[in-house]
């Protein structure tokens, strides 16, 4: 192999995308030109990352130069994927002696962030330690990477607590912490109830930070899942008066039609959605998804029509709200149909969400043996929720024999005991409408001997005080 010269090696870089076969040969070009400039080991590192799959040709640098440089430790770490990076952080940490920097444990959070589970949740408790051991605390960026760890792993509780220790905040932490509020699952609304008294507290702040499109979003998302149209008006007249007007900006605009349509004010948000200048398919996902939920499924089905001639192409999330459109609307032709051309005419492959839509549009619908068929034809394994809606149809619609055999099946596939309380509850029901009372009585007698307990309804009452 004959050395080339240093421009030829730099101009190697920018190849995009880096083929397997040539990253060995670019690799080996820049050990005979002896570059060993941090700048162009971090250009190549980063050029490895985006290109291929593993890390191998990225890591070997460490290995050929010798070079256990921070700089270029800290861009391998940023650049890897999530999984790779900390598996390479708690590596090379340990056997290498490499000492962090404020920049290294910022790249490890935000990887443990984007991939949330209990390992990484602990992984980042580890971090956060060592941030306020070794005094990188003034590193705003490190708290508010850990609130989006916090949030994203559903402990929004230690997230808020890192959010109140912090000495000060940037507009970008407080949105963290609207986001980490706005996006929970579990106890949903409560947490938009908080996010919005969080949100109350950004305005009386006098010295702090003042909102931005982001944090208004945040705010409307979480008025969307209270339903608090007076305070949505009242946020929708605040954004007219201090931030851009929503016809343009296509995230306000997306957030308010999404708002005013769950609110019950359909006619607003179609308003709002006529009069946006840039519409992107979140949009007209919004919208379609409005539609649906006020039973006008034919309007959300010419409005997919109109989104394709405008040049924008509907997503899973659009085909979601579509199949919804059709169950509240009872447009099961419309529907199957739809979901029979959404591989071929739209590109959108099914995902699980979409066959749960068709099997309560059938179940709805009373096809109940069409359903069942189209659940088994599933190249994955089904899970209970689809189960679960193929049941509550066939009891609607006095299948009982057809209900028994899902949930036996249901009671059959090992699910926790807190999770199978609505199906012993389910089983109990079809039993009940079928007046076979000694069958029902035997099903809880099961359910006290292994203590199955169903879940206790709930609601919310909320307000904000003055």
């Amino acid at each position: 192999m004959y050395a080339l010269p240093r421009s030829s090696c730099v101009s190697l870089l920018q190849l995009e995308p880096i083929a397997k076969h040539h990253s060995s040969q670019i690799l080996a070009q820049f050990i005979i030109n002896n570059l060993k400039s941090p700048t162009l080991l971090a250009k190549l590192i980063d050029q490895f990352c985006s290109t291929l799959s593993t890390t191998r040709y990225a890591q070997s640098i460490f290995t050929h130069f010798h070079y256990p440089n921070l700089f270029l430790f800290n861009t391998l770490i940023r650049c890897s994927k999530p999984e790779q990076s900390l598996h390479i952080f708690a590596n090379w940490v340990s056997k290498h002696g490499l000492v962090p920097d404020d920049s290294t444990y910022l790249y490890v959070l935000g990887s443990c962030a984007r991939s949330p589970s209990s390992q990484t949740l602990w992984l980042g408790r580890q971090v956060q330690v060592q941030v306020l051991k070794f005094g990188f605390v003034s590193n705003i960026l490190l708290p508010t990477t850990l609130i989006h760890l916090y949030a994203n792993n559903r402990d929004v509780g230690s997230a808020r607590k890192v959010f109140d220790e912090m000495p000060r905040r940037s507009v970008v932490t407080w949105n963290a912490m609207l986001t980490g509020y706005t996006s929970q699952r579990e106890k949903a609304k409560e947490c938009a109830f908080d996010g919005l008294v969080l949100f109350r507290e950004m305005l009386i702040d006098v010295c702090g930070e003042k909102p931005n499109d982001t944090t208004m979003v945040c705010v409307l998302s979480a008025i969307s899942q209270l339903g608090m149209l007076e305070t949505g008006v009242c946020i929708h007249g605040y954004m007219e008066k201090a931030t851009s007007n929503s016809e343009n900006n296509v995230f306000i605009g997306t957030g308010l039609v999404d708002m005013y349509s769950k609110c019950g004010c359909l006619d607003n948000a179609y308003g709002i959605f006529i009069q946006m200048k840039v519409k992107n398919v979140l949009t007209w996902t919004a919208m379609a998804t409005g539609l649906a939920i006020h039973g006008k499924g034919k309007e959300s089905l010419e409005l997919l029509d109109v989104m394709m001639e405008s040049g924008v192409k509907p997503n899973a999330v659009t085909f979601t709200s579509l199949f919804s459109a059709c169950c509240h609307s009872g447009l099961v032709e419309e529907g199957v149909h739809l979901f029979k051309n959404m591989r071929g005419r739209y590109g959108v492959e099914p995902q699980i969400q979409h066959y749960g839509c068709v099997v309560d549009l059938l179940g709805r619908a009373g096809h109940l043996e069409e359903a069942y068929e189209l659940i088994r034809g599933l190249t994955v394994k089904p899970d209970a929720i689809l189960w679960r809606s193929l049941m509550s149809a066939c009891q609607v619609h006095g299948d009982f024999v057809l209900g028994e055999k899902i949930a036996k099946m249901l009671l059959g596939l090992g699910v926790d005991l807190e999770d199978s309380g609505e199906d012993y509850v389910a089983l109990s029901n079809v039993y009940s409408s079928a007046e076979r009372w000694e069958d029902v009585e035997m099903v809880r007698k099961e359910m006290k001997v292994k203590r199955v307990e169903t879940k206790a309804g709930a609601s919310l009452v909320h307000g904000i005080s003055n």
